[in-house]
């Protein structure tokens, strides 16, 4: 198997650009550090693509070395042919290889090995050639009380149990069968008690066939399974599967096709269907996992990616009943101002008090944006902050915040080191403004499956879960860059090449030493040896240090190529000193000559130039900016035909979740997305996107709104 071609057709990609990543990646490099800074070798792979890369390289190497261990196995054996070592060096996955390596593998004691124990492999061998008249006399003559074979009939069924083996074992049976039930079987499930009322009703009595079943399906199924509602099989072509082995196995002039035919029969129905049905459960789980995260990673991306709000003292509010809501004040920098609880819900009721408090609260700090959670009380909450805002003199607006996660963060060790007097509700209102003022920095320090924009999340391989999303917090923290001089621990472990250690060990530094003035001085750091710093510096920012490209994603082994190319078009003094470039990419002109002229590449080059030119963007910024309320929508308001602006919050295979400013998000189903037909909701919409929705449902009783984007004019 030639992992490079492979790799070079599954990506549609050059040679070349496989062998160096290869290469980068065995040297230890990080992906984000690969798709930045070394363009020239990858062939300008994004980040995305130079993951699943990754993915699949690694899945490659583990083939190779599973063919090794079972090829070394069967040798050993001294069972090893040279057709069956071409057979597994050229399988492309890993359920071939242990297809081809079952015959071998070493068994537990089974009804065939019981068989082969008391002589009757002969037999067997005379049952499958099929050439004998007069078996039942042939089988008396295995017969024997030493070897606990009582009588002829106990001889044939010993037989007839090594031959369902060693049919249940053929490589390319199999292969036949799992294609044959994969293409024609149904999944088929059933309620365990169809008079309980579960969320999985829907399911109480269907199929689907097993080709085409999508893959939230599949992970509603086996959540029903896992918590008892549900019986789950496949359900085979079992006619034309017998008759399939029927031809393969039993010759046309055979004498012992009684004997055969119910061996075969047996030999799928106990030994080859449990196996196939499992191999296929796993694989349509599998599948259906893979779309699932997937999907999470963009929804997850898009949420860490969304604009931040930064400029506004922000008033954060953590809604409940009983215990009052929590508000935590926070300056422009997320700084805790003041803290205080206050009682407009039931059953306290106190909105007269509560209005006054915050009223106080927002003149003495001059809050202008109140960031409310979304969770329990939210609807009450927003209620009164609304008729709050008419009672102002002041420009003020209210944001709903998605809040899944901030219990978990308020109740973690990092919050405790944050706010050691506080308790979890004031740091859950904290968490709340943050996410407003600077969502990325705020939501790295929530564990990234409890953020709350997936599927089945936690039905899902946690491990493989936990990396996949790990891999896109690494990817857009990289994307925006850190300020290494005012970042938590938490966002500095995503940056690429540095561990929890190395960031603790910065902050440390930072609290002993005072602000880094320099990238060099990063290199001072304990931990902080030429490989992390080559691959972290380039994503750490410094504003105000001695070098302005300190301030930049210029990486410090191109400062020596930035700063030739600005003496290069004739800046002078005065604009250097000003480091006004916005005119950078005119003055260049032919960018190729210059970079031949600068020995360097173009790519490299042309990033250089955009640093230069925006020294401090946030990409960020071109994302859709939360929608600002200042009044209340109810659910009861809502009429079919309204026309309203939302934002999507959550994006699954059958559709979108928008927020509409009426506490409970409406669906728009995969079918109300387009006017053309579309595969997946991602090729319309993604998390944080403004749309245009207009009602076409409300089900007031049960809180389900149903949304179209397929508006006429």
């Amino acid at each position: 198997m030639d992992i490079i071609q492979i790799l070079q057709d599954e990506l549609k990609i050059k040679k070349s650009q496989v062998e160096n990543t290869i290469k980068l990646i065995d040297e230890g490099n990080t992906i984000p550090f690969i798709a930045r800074y070394r363009k020239e070798l990858t062939g300008g792979l994004n980040d995305e693509v130079l993951r699943q890369f990754g993915e699949r390289y690694t899945y490659l190497l583990n083939l190779e070395s599973r063919k090794e261990q079972v090829i070394k196995s069967i040798e050993e054996q001294g069972k090893l042919t040279k057709e069956l070592k071409t057979a597994i060096d050229q399988a492309m996955t890993a359920t071939e290889v242990e297809d081809l390596y079952l015959p071998y593998r070493p068994k537990k004691r089974t009804r065939a090995t019981i068989a082969k124990e008391k002589g009757l492999e002969p037999l067997a061998k005379i049952l499958i050639e099929g050439q004998e008249k007069d078996v039942e006399i042939l089988a008396a003559e295995f017969v024997s009380d030493e070897k606990g074979v009582a009588d002829i009939k106990t001889a044939l069924l010993g037989a007839q149990d090594i031959l369902a083996e060693s049919i249940s074992d053929e490589a390319d049976y199999r292969g036949y069968i799992r294609k044959l039930t994969y293409n024609k079987g149904l999944i088929v499930t059933k309620a365990k008690d169809e008079t309980a009322e579960t969320v999985f009703d829907m399911y109480y009595d269907y199929s689907e066939k097993v080709s085409v079943i999508p893959g939230h399906r599949i992970l509603a199924i086996n959540r029903g399974e896992n918590e008892k509602a549900l019986s789950v099989k496949i359900e085979a072509p079992v006619e034309e599967i017998i008759a399939y082995l029927e031809r393969k196995v039993i010759r046309k002039e055979c004498t012992t096709r009684d004997y055969l035919v119910p061996m075969l029969e047996d030999s799928y129905k106990r030994l080859i269907a449990p196996a196939i049905e499992r191999d296929l459960r796993n694989e349509l789980s599998q599948k259906a996992e893979d779309g699932a995260i997937e999907v999470f990673k963009k929804n997850l991306y898009q949420l860490l990616m969304q604009a931040p709000i930064k400029g506004h003292t922000v008033m954060g509010i953590d809604p409940a009943y009983r215990t009052g809501c929590k508000i935590a004040v926070i300056d422009e920098t997320g700084k805790k101002l003041d803290n205080t609880v206050v009682y407009p819900t039931p059953p306290q009721n106190k909105t007269e008090e509560a209005g006054k408090v915050l009223k106080d609260l927002i003149k003495k700090y001059d809050v202008d944006l109140l960031s409310i959670g979304n969770g329990t009380a939210s609807r009450e909450t927003e209620k009164f902050a609304a008729d709050m805002i008419k009672e102002i003199d002041k420009q003020l607006h209210y944001v709903i915040v998605n809040e899944a996660g901030a219990s978990v963060y308020s109740a973690s060790k990092l919050a405790t080191e944050e706010f050691p007097n506080d308790d979890v509700g004031v740091r859950s209102a904290v968490s709340i403004a943050r996410r407003l003022q600077d969502p990325l920095a705020e939501l790295v320090k929530i564990e990234p499956k409890a953020i709350g924009v997936g599927q089945y999340q936690h039905d899902m391989n946690q491990k493989r879960l936990e990396e996949s999303l790990g891999g896109v917090v690494e990817s857009a923290v990289n994307e925006v860059g850190v300020d290494i001089n005012t970042a938590s621990s938490s966002l500095l472990q995503y940056v690429a090449g540095i561990k929890k250690s190395v960031s603790q060990n910065i902050i440390a530094y930072r609290e002993e030493v005072g602000a880094f003035k320099s990238r060099a001085e990063i290199k001072k750091v304990k931990g902080l040896g030429p490989k992390v710093f080559e691959q972290c510096a380039g994503f750490l920012r410094i504003t105000d240090g001695e070098n302005f490209l300190d301030a930049t994603s210029v990486h410090p082994e191109s400062y020596k190529v930035a700063n030739a190319l600005l003496k290069e078009v004739g800046y002078t003094k005065e604009e250097l000193e000003n480091r006004e470039f916005k005119d950078l990419h005119t003055r260049i002109g032919n960018i190729e000559s210059l970079a031949e002229k600068l020995e360097v590449g173009v790519p490299t080059l042309e990033d250089i130039v955009k640093a230069l030119e925006k020294p401090g963007r946030d990409p960020r910024e071109d994302m859709p900016k939360p929608i600002l309320h200042s009044e209340v929508l109810d659910l009861k308001d809502l009429k079919e035909g309204m026309r309203l602006k939302g934002t999507v919050r959550n994006i699954v295979d059958f559709g979108a979740f928008v927020d509409i400013g009426v506490h409970q998000d409406g669906l728009v189903h995969i079918s109300q997305m387009s006017h053309k037909f579309i595969k997946h909701p991602l090729e319309v919409v993604k998390v944080g996107d403004i749309v245009d929705v207009e009602v076409i449902s409300v089900d007031v009783a049960r809180s389900k709104i149903g949304l179209t984007m397929k508006l006429t004019k």
